[in-house]
């Protein structure tokens, strides 16, 4: 299989350049990539060193590294253009024709995608945060009532992840509450749950991925055999069905597609911008 490294160049955190950089990646196969984030691309020590890096690669791998970059600085971005690679700069690829667009010339700051400018919107995921650990795996419900969305769920379907990235991402106030054997042999939604029935949202899983993941928690146990995984997805889904909750499979689908996908079924505006 050939390999490439790919290299994600920022003047800062480098999450962006990560994020629609691994997006284009997914859309070729048959690569072998090498993903390595260089962040806090700035000053000419820093610079130097980031160019050898590449050009390293480029010797090392026979082949051109391809370089993701969200650098600002048109100086920094002109350098680092020189190195041996494929250069894909996010920046000048859309502030140009956003500026001939909007007829305003961009301000060229940095940080302003994951600094603190917006002190409300930074609080908020805070807040979201603590709620989303305060009200992790049903050990207190009584704050329910400030939930925007409570998932349900067999234990390890994805319920927990999930709220701390709606937490951390957008702000929003997510709880979660896992389907123990007790509930699924009632047939019944907890008592605790029926207040808060219309901020349900459910989460399930294939059997056989459910059986991968407990099989590394809890190795050769009863909680982690295909005959007990099958039940509990099968009766949590049918109880999900008979309430009306709606809900999603996680098997092959990604924290932030789920996130997504819950925030759009239940119409709940995201508080904050990622």
């Amino acid at each position: 299989m050939a390999r490439r490294t790919v290299f994600f160049v920022s003047d800062q955190t480098g999450v962006t350049a990560e994020t629609m950089g691994h997006v284009l990646l997914t859309q070729f196969e048959g690569i072998e990539f090498r993903p390595v984030t260089l962040p806090f691309v700035s000053g000419p020590d820093r610079l130097r060193e980031t160019i050898a890096t590449i050009n390293a690669a480029a010797d090392q791998d026979g082949a051109r590294p391809i370089v993701f970059s969200t650098l600002v600085d048109d100086a920094v971005r002109g350098e680092l253009e020189s190195a041996n690679c494929l250069y894909l700069d996010f920046f000048k690829a859309f502030l140009g024709p956003m500026e001939a667009e909007l007829s305003l010339a961009s301000s060229h700051a940095l940080g302003k995608a994951h600094g603190m400018s917006d002190l409300a919107a930074y609080m908020a995921r805070i807040n979201a945060t603590n709620f989303a650990l305060a009200n992790d795996d049903g050990s207190h419900t009584q704050d329910y009532g400030r939930a925007d969305v409570i998932l349900v769920g067999v234990s390890r379907s994805g319920k927990t992840p999930t709220c701390v990235y709606m937490a951390l991402q957008y702000g929003i106030f997510a709880a979660n509450y896992p389907l123990v054997e007790e509930d699924l042999e009632s047939r019944r939604i907890p008592a605790r749950l029926e207040p808060h029935r219309l901020k349900l949202f459910g989460l399930t899983i294939r059997p056989d991925r459910l059986q991968q993941i407990r099989q590394e928690r809890r190795p050769d146990s009863r909680y982690a055999s295909i005959e007990q995984c099958a039940y509990e997805t099968r009766t949590a889904e049918q109880l999900m069905e008979r309430y009306g909750i709606p809900f999603l499979d996680t098997t092959d689908t990604s924290i932030e597609e789920i996130a997504s996908r819950v925030l759009q079924r239940m119409s709940i505006s995201r508080r904050t911008r990622p």
